[in-house]
């Protein structure tokens, strides 16, 4: 999936339903087992409330069928996890040695076939067939005294909040299976000069996260963006005209209508660059664009609403998060973006953040058709780049940030709605965000900082905490939460009772 538009996770995804059992019940119960574990898996694909296929498995009933499931899950690149639910009692000594070599996400859904008890006619061999109630509890223990990471989802199979949480769990353990191939390009292969947390130790991300990261010559694009042939020049100067609300300047027989090629030329050489190579995300810096006429703006923000990660000045851990929520939400309506914290408006009682970054932020999360202009850039030393100006939808949101600490890696997200802006702003030619953070802005501010959170993150209306809850804990990265209910002296127990348990674990 790395490297391509994200339409249906469907497409490249699926989830194994995964029933438990024992040889003890006979036939005809084990026949009806098989039945009701095909048919929740049927109901799970056909709902249209998954985002992946439900792809059912005959039952399981001993230790050798078990380790040979977990070991194929493991083998089918399409298989992002396992859904595992015991019909019956079934023993967890059975399940140690495929659980212990299963290297796929569990959701450890705890519902039963019927939803309601038939009271008047129930007997032993109900009883016997429906042992949910205690099946699951025996594999919840076997999870537990393994230390395995496991979503639990409580509630009859057809509920739509049971439905939700899979949605919900799915939809991480996609950004997983997509994070542990994915490469990232980056472009002059450096973070800006100095910054700190934008830099990073790639091999332990690689280790903890899957991540591939690597550096590559601006002069290989430069040569691209030179051998693109005219008509592929065309064919994407005239889907602009068609899809933005386009500068006079820029518009055909305007004044700028060369740069608007020269953009054309950045897309089309960066596309072709990252699809050849398979990258699912890519970093540029404007330190380093010797022998580029403009830093790439529009370029980058296309390749981003079709689904690439990316990040400013190098920060390729922001490129990954922004690709691993772009996973998570593909279908979802709200945009994913690369986001920077640019300045504030203080007024008491009326604080707000505008976010923005120079040229790179995704239309995905505009509010309407953006405008496509071109403006000086004043730093960088080139010619003015094109680019998207818009604002962002407003809602509920959030901003996730990663950062490295020096042996491990924390995210830091925090609840956000997003607003209008006050006033217009007619002389700031970017896409930006205006939020008020949650539980408040002093107190979602100094939480941020406390944290280590960078000034580069994720911003996002379709993903939801809950989204980042499943995908950490399925990567074994902490997480710090910040929202309604966060206090600082909490937190900062969270930070110091984190702290210690890395020290005391190395």
């Amino acid at each position: 999936m790395s490297g391509v538009a994200m339409q249906d996770l469907r497409e490249g995804f699926e989830v194994w339903f995964l029933t438990g059992s024992q040889d003890l019940y006979g036939e005809d119960t084990l026949r009806q087992v098989a039945e009701h574990a095909r048919e929740i898996a049927g109901y799970l694909d056909a709902s249209g409330k998954l985002p992946v296929k439900v792809v059912w498995k005959p039952t399981l009933k001993s230790p050798e069928a078990i380790l040979a499931v977990c070991r194929e899950a493991n083998a089918t690149p399409r298989c992002a996890g396992v859904i595992t639910w015991m019909h019956t009692f079934s023993p967890a000594k059975m399940w140690i040695a495929g659980l212990t070599r299963l290297e796929k996400p569990i959701a450890h859904l705890h519902t039963q076939y019927g939803r309601e008890l038939p009271w008047g006619s129930i007997d032993m061999d109900f009883m016997n067939l429906n042992q949910s109630a205690h099946g699951d509890r025996e594999f919840g223990y076997i999870g537990a005294r393994l230390r395995i990471e496991r979503k639990v989802i409580v509630g009859h199979w057809k509920d739509d909040d049971v439905l939700a949480k899979l949605d919900v769990w799915a939809r991480a353990a996609c950004a997983i299976l997509d994070a542990r191939r994915l490469k990232i390009a980056r472009f002059g292969g450096m973070n800006m000069r100095e910054v700190a947390v934008t830099g990073g130790d790639r091999v332990e991300a690689q280790v903890q996260l899957g991540w591939s990261v690597n550096g590559y010559g601006v002069g290989d694009l430069v040569e691209r963006i030179a051998d693109i042939d005219e008509a592929e020049v065309d064919r994407l100067v005239a889907e602009y005209d068609e899809a933005y609300s386009v500068a006079p300047a820029l518009r055909k027989g305007g004044a700028r209508r060369n740069d608007l090629r020269y953009a054309a030329r950045q897309e089309a050489a960066l596309r072709s660059f990252l699809k050849e190579g398979g990258f699912g995300g890519f970093t540029t810096t404007f330190e380093d664009i010797h022998g580029l006429k403009q830093l790439p703006g529009l370029a980058v923000q296309r390749l981003m609403a079709d689904g690439f990660g990316f990040a400013a000045e190098g920060d390729w851990k922001t490129c990954g998060i922004v690709r691993a929520v772009k996973v998570m939400t593909t279908g979802l309506r709200g945009g994913v973006s690369f986001m920077e914290d640019y300045t504030y408006h203080l007024v008491d009682g009326k604080e707000r953040v505008l976010g923005a970054h120079m040229l790179e932020i995704c239309p995905s999360i505009a509010a309407r058709r953006p405008s496509l202009e071109s403006h000086p850039l004043s730093i960088g030393g080139k010619a003015d780049p094109c680019r998207l100006v818009f604002d962002a939808g407003t809602g509920p949101a959030v901003n996730v940030s990663l950062i490295d600490l020096g042996g491990r890696m924390r995210m830091i997200a925090n609840e956000l709605e997003v607003v209008p802006p006050e006033e217009e702003m007619p002389n700031l030619p970017v896409a930006r965000a205006v939020w008020i953070p949650k539980p408040d802005f002093k107190r979602a501010c100094e939480a941020w900082i406390l944290a280590g959170g960078a000034h580069h993150c994720a911003h996002s209306r379709a993903v939801t905490m809950e989204h980042l809850e499943d995908f950490a804990a399925i990567a074994g990265v902490e997480l710090i939460r910040i929202g309604v209910g966060t206090e600082i002296p909490a937190l900062k127990n969270e930070l110091r009772w984190n702290d210690l348990a890395y020290r005391l674990s190395r």
